[in-house]
């Protein structure tokens, strides 16, 4: 095959994509004390806070949401609540530093696409699209999927069915 051309057993896979719209956020983890002072640092840039929320459950965390200007496109800082929070470990695994724990991809149909990822192997960490933070519902993309190609990147995949900028073209 010419490079650049398309491969036809391709083709209709790239019909039946997840239905990516955008980079939702870029999820970065902050130390247990430390998230006021991140906040504040991302505001002296012009950030704008526009969402703040403890998650329990699985998660464990306290987040702050922050958009620059009028893009779509949001920074998660992400502060772990106790010792056993996923993000904690994460934390412990970076040798006690924060940094980039995901990226989250908005769809308009979570659950289609989290069909469509089951149906090409990928490895997930939810069995099924679960509630998320400011009402949208997520699923996480394991960095290992597919053992010969790794991802190398969690990744969030988020449905916001209130949210206009699901019904905007990008």
């Amino acid at each position: 095959m010419n490079p650049g051309s398309v491969n036809p057993e391709k083709v209709d896979v790239i019909s039946e994509l997840p239905g990516f719209q955008f980079i939702d956020h870029v999820a970065v983890s902050v130390l247990p004390g430390e998230l006021e002072g991140q906040v504040q640092a991302y505001r002296m840039m012009g950030f704008q806070e526009i969402h703040r929320e403890e998650i329990e459950g699985r998660d464990q965390v306290r987040e702050v949401l922050l958009k620059i200007g009028e893009s779509p496109n949001l920074i998660q800082l992400v502060e772990p609540l106790n010792p056993q929070s996923p993000v904690q470990r994460q934390i412990d695994r970076n040798g006690g530093r924060g940094g980039l724990i995901h990226v989250g991809f908005r769809v308009k149909d979570s659950q289609s696409a989290f069909k469509w990822f089951q149906s090409q192997g990928f490895r997930l960490i939810d069995e099924q699209p679960r509630p998320g933070s400011r009402g949208t519902t997520v699923f996480f993309v394991h960095p290992k999927s597919h053992a010969d190609h790794p991802l190398g990147v969690l990744y969030e995949i988020v449905e916001d069915p209130t949210d206009p900028c699901d019904k905007a073209e990008f």
